[in-house]
């Protein structure tokens, strides 16, 4: 059309799971692009690349081996074989996955969850009166296996050293500070005034800095954030530490070297430096010592 110039992108479309479906709005007659602050990058008539269908289920079935069922589990297996549209309805699950240490604590496996349609069950090789659980799964991304790695860390409850996150590379570390989010212990916060120690050896990704601090101030496998939100609301009371206090950066080369200006291609945004952190520590009244 006169006026009117075709852009092509590079770059990614943005989905809180990659299987995850962007629809198509039905009578639209053209698109307008917002940024940041809502500051606009103008009208289109059409998008091509941005709207896809619902992905495949990358992991088909799931299976829960050595199952002991509950009633809510049971009822969906009492509806096997059935192919009315309540017997559908009944084998459908969608729970949230949490784990049990040796010693019988839990702690929630944030963002795990089995979802889907009971499709069959046997006995297990696990235990007499277990079953084996054959799920049709929803599409959703799973875990990356090497958190099962990461979970022997926690098998006893929480880990005793630090820094046993450090060999992990940025998704494994997010997924560590998420562990730790889901065994956050029901204490009170420590007094105001208190100083920390964050040890920066391996502060080399905004991952590590949360998994860094969640053990200045909570120990081994403490948590303090995950992600920049996260952070806020910690700093506003309830997960150990309360306003003000001192943090004491010790080895901050090594952020000052990583977290740096410029564009984060795992966030899908602007990187957070170093001095980001630092302005929004001093502004909620942490009073920061690095060295």
């Amino acid at each position: 059309m006169p006026g009117t110039v075709d852009v092509d992108l590079s770059g990614f479309v943005d989905v809180d799971d990659r299987t995850d479906a962007v629809r198509r709005p039905r009578d639209t007659s053209d698109f307008v692009l917002l940024g940041g602050g809502q500051e606009r990058y103008g009208t289109c008539l059409d998008l091509t690349g941005v709207f896809r269908d619902q992905a495949a289920p990358p992991v088909p079935q799931v299976r829960l081996r050595g199952c002991r069922p509950a009633p809510a589990l049971l009822t969906a297996l009492d509806a096997i074989g059935q192919s009315t549209t309540a017997a559908e309805r009944r084998r459908r699950i969608l729970a949230e996955v949490h784990v049990v240490a040796a010693d019988g604590s839990t702690g929630h496996l944030v963002g795990a969850a089995v979802s889907g349609s009971v499709q069959a069950s046997e006995p297990s090789r696990l235990g007499a009166g277990l079953l084996d659980i054959t799920i049709d799964s929803d599409p959703r991304e799973p875990f990356p296996t090497r958190v099962l790695d990461m979970l022997g860390h926690w098998r006893t409850g929480r880990p005793a050293e630090k820094n046993l996150w450090a060999g992990y590379d940025r998704e494994l570390r997010h997924h560590w500070a998420g562990i730790a989010l889901g065994r956050v212990p029901a204490a009170p916060d420590r007094p105001a005034g208190a100083t920390y120690d964050l040890d920066g050896r391996f502060v080399t990704d905004i991952e590590g800095f949360y998994c860094a601090i969640g053990e200045a101030i909570n120990g081994p496998g403490g948590y303090f954030g995950w992600n920049l939100d996260a952070l806020d609301d910690c700093l506003h009371g309830g997960f150990g530490a309360r306003t003000p206090f001192r943090l004491t950066w010790h080895n901050s080369i090594v952020a000052r070297q990583h977290l740096v200006d410029g564009y984060d291609r795992r966030r899908l945004g602007p990187a957070v430096s170093l001095q980001y952190l630092l302005d929004l520590l001093t502004a909620e009244q942490v009073e920061i010592d690095l060295r």
